[in-house]
C-alpha cells in the first residue's frame, strides 16, 4: 500500500505572524513564498496545514 502525499505552497508571508504560526512553517519546512512541500499525509502534518491554513494552499 503507497503511502499518500499532499502538496503545499506558501501563498503568504509568515512576517508579522505570531511566533507558534511561524514555528508551524518552519516545521512544514515552507520558508519562502511560493515554495512548494511534498508532505506525508498524516494527521499531525493536517493539524498543522489547520493551524495556517490562511498562509497556505494545498495543490
Amino acid at each position: 500500500m503507497s503511502k499518500k502525499n499532499i502538496k503545499i505552497m506558501l501563498v503568504k508571508s509568515g512576517i508579522g505572524r505570531k511566533s507558534d504560526q511561524k514555528k508551524t512553517l518552519i516545521g512544514l519546512g515552507l520558508n519562502r513564498v511560493g515554495k512548494i512541500r511534498e508532505l506525508e499525509d498524516t494527521p499531525s502534518v493536517r493539524g498543522m496545514v489547520n493551524k495556517v491554513s490562511h498562509l497556505v494552499k494545498i495543490i
